[in-house]
């Protein structure tokens, strides 16, 4: 019987591991390059860059004490700043901030001593009335396809008329009552306006709900599908209407976020002082979305952090509270203000253009 031979197939090694192939789309790119690409990049420099220059030139910043007060006002400008930002991520910007703090403080205010009520009454009609100022910024820039600057330049106007016409009509005077002796003060004031110890220095609670809130933003806009959303409408809000993201809920929401802001810094004020003077606020609205732009936001939308604008709230307090401990003329605090803007501008705009660069 005879047999037929098939040869075995033969086997070849396997050639040598050598460097990949790589082109342009699939290169890593250097760790220098993608941090550069972080939009707090720029700022965080800038705000070391201050941080340091005010070390030398005003040498009271160096005690506790002072850099406590320091902190407390970045606080005051980075908790509105925050929702700002986001906003502006997501591609709109809103000029009522500023006197919408105003409106709440006075609103839980005259509530709550005109009615005599409980301070709390008047914190829940505040934060009531907040909310509805950015659910009608929001409705009425999605129904009306207005830019934002229109839609909130009038609410601003709004604002600012009622404050003062509507406290004159009900307390007879552009401020409102003291209501620290009502029910409720205290407790709402070691919420809002208090003050705790850290190695024989007082520290401002608004610090403390200044970085959680920071913490907070940073989740949501790395973590949450939510954060995919702002980035979306902030970029094309068309396309990403087109991929299924509700574009209308997203706007809308963040103006209320904004509303909540707004809030949370007027009961602070209300807490702080016991009072309200109607005619504050107006201006405000630039210094929150000045410390977002410093802190790599762009007014296009679409790009941005959150830890970027507390960065620049903080370049904000340092040279506020940094003038005044070097001895220098406060009215220069505005021209310190725009120079940081330009150069905060300037610097995001080099280290993007540095990061995409191939």
């Amino acid at each position: 019987m005879s047999m037929t031979q098939q040869a075995a197939p033969a086997v070849t090694a396997p050639p040598a591991p050598g460097p990949k192939d790589t082109d342009g789309r699939t290169a890593r790119r250097p760790l220098a390059l993608r941090l550069l690409a972080r939009p707090e990049v720029g700022v965080f420099l800038g705000a070391v860059a201050v941080f340091v220059f005010f070390l030398v030139a005003a040498p009271a910043v160096r005690d506790g004490s002072s850099m406590a007060n320091i902190l407390y006002q970045s606080s005051t400008i980075g908790i509105m700043a925050l929702p700002v930002a986001l906003l502006m991520i997501g591609g709109e910007f809103d000029l009522s901030s500023g006197v919408a703090v105003i409106t709440s403080a006075l609103t839980a205010s005259m509530i709550s001593y005109q009615l005599t009520m409980n301070v709390w009454a008047g914190v829940i009609a505040a934060l009531v009335t907040s909310l509805a100022i950015g659910l009608f910024n929001g409705w009425m820039l999605v129904k009306t396809g207005l830019p934002s600057f229109l839609v909130t330049l009038g609410t601003f106007l709004i604002l600012q008329g009622v404050n003062l016409a509507v406290t004159k009509l009900i307390t007879g005077n552009v401020a409102t009552d003291d209501i620290s002796d009502m029910d409720g003060f205290d407790q709402a004031k070691a919420i809002f306006a208090s003050s705790f110890d850290v190695g024989g220095v007082q520290v401002k609670i608004t610090v403390v709900w200044w970085l959680l809130f920071a913490a907070l933003a940073t989740w949501v806009l790395l973590r949450t599908k939510y954060g995919n959303w702002i980035f979306a409408v902030g970029g094309n809000k068309e396309s990403a209407r087109a991929v299924g993201v509700p574009v209308t809920f997203t706007k809308i929401s963040l103006f209320m976020l904004v509303g909540f802001g707004a809030w949370f810094v007027g009961m602070h004020q209300l807490f702080s002082f016991n009072t309200v003077q109607s005619g504050e606020g107006v201006g405000q609205e630039l210094i929150y979305i000045a410390a977002a732009v410093i802190g790599g936001c762009l007014l296009t939308g679409g790009y941005g952090s959150a830890i970027g604008p507390v960065f620049g709230a903080f370049m904000f307090g340092m040279v506020q509270q940094g003038i005044v401990y070097a001895g220098w003329n406060p009215d220069w605090f505005k021209a310190f203000l725009g120079v940081m803007l330009l150069g905060a501008t300037l610097i995001n705009l080099w280290v993007r253009r540095t990061a995409t660069r191939r």
